[in-house]
């Protein structure tokens, strides 16, 4: 899997290329949605797992706590690679 700032690089060599295509006015509403259900997807996780780091960290386990933060910054990587896949798609359905 491409890490987000992959593919934002890419997104920015997009730009500078002749011929680009802008995007429809539907392909601007499909991006809005999939934004949408990524952030919402994002704050879900991050809340649970916020939860359980707090849970852990009354109860004195740093290890667990440390554990719990990679794991919150995994999820939330493959997140945002997942939402920026999805955005593309839509872009390259043209």
């Amino acid at each position: 899997m491409k890490s987000a700032y992959e593919l934002a690089m890419e997104r920015l060599k997009a730009k500078d290329e002749p011929g680009r295509k802008e995007l429809t006015e539907e392909q601007k509403v499909e991006i809005a949605k999939v934004n949408e259900k990524f952030t919402a997807k994002a704050a879900e996780r991050e809340i649970f797992l916020k939860k359980q780091i707090n849970e852990a960290e009354m109860g004195g386990n740093l290890e667990e706590v440390e554990s719990l933060r990679r794991q919150l910054r995994s999820e939330l990587s493959v997140i945002e690679e997942d939402k920026e896949a999805a955005k593309q798609a839509i872009r390259d359905s043209n």
